[in-house]
């Protein structure tokens, strides 16, 4: 009965907030966007452990679903830098490429929520089209260079100054996996996003 009660305070509370975020919210948050982040990408995969300097660009279009809601396409590209090797071979001679490198191109959906006038969630999702060079975890390593299409995912927490601009505290991983060469990333980044 008690979780009864609370469920129900809680939608009342809910439905009692409703009027307050579309009186301070724009009415309409449709538009075009760009954005971008830096921060730091990390690789714990196959013959790789560390982490490097990453950057990402994006921009796309959104569509007002409610008036602290809007939903949307976007299209990017993404720089996750260099990790050095991390196994026995790193100090190798015969090792000519101690680094891998992984950049791609995203395609996908966004949304951007306003959970308070202020303050937001956001969450992406979509194709990764990716080109990559490392080493091999094989019994006996090569360096390859490929590329390939896998997928990404990503969240962030932030906070509008404005309508039209906005930062935030994202996280996002990049799958880039084929013929046993794993440069699956993860970044951690502040964004930067301004909207038309």
């Amino acid at each position: 009965m008690k979780k009864n009660l609370v469920a129900l305070g809680l939608m009342t509370a809910g439905i009692a907030m409703t009027p307050v975020f579309a009186q301070q919210a724009p009415p309409d948050n449709s538009g075009w966007f760009i954005g971008g982040n830096v921060g730091q990408a990390y690789v714990s995969q196959g013959s790789y452990d560390g982490h490097d300097t990453a950057y990402a660009i994006d921009g796309g279009y959104r569509w007002s679903v409610a008036p602290n809601a809007a939903l949307g396409v976007e299209a990017g590209y993404n720089d996750l830098g260099n990790i050095h090797l991390s196994n026995a071979f790193a100090s190798s001679p015969v090792v000519s490429h101690p680094k891998s490198s992984l950049h791609g191109f995203t395609l996908g959906v966004d949304g951007h929520v306003n959970f308070t006038p202020n303050w937001f969630f956001s969450a992406r999702a979509g194709i990764y089209q990716w080109r990559g060079e490392g080493l091999s975890n094989d019994a006996n390593p090569l360096y390859r260079s490929l590329k390939k299409t896998d997928f990404y995912a990503g969240a962030g927490i932030g906070y509008d100054f404005s309508r039209h601009f906005g930062l935030s505290a994202d996280y996002d991983h990049y799958q880039a996996n084929k013929d046993h060469l794993d440069l699956t990333t993860n970044m951690v980044s502040v964004r930067a996003e301004y909207r038309f």
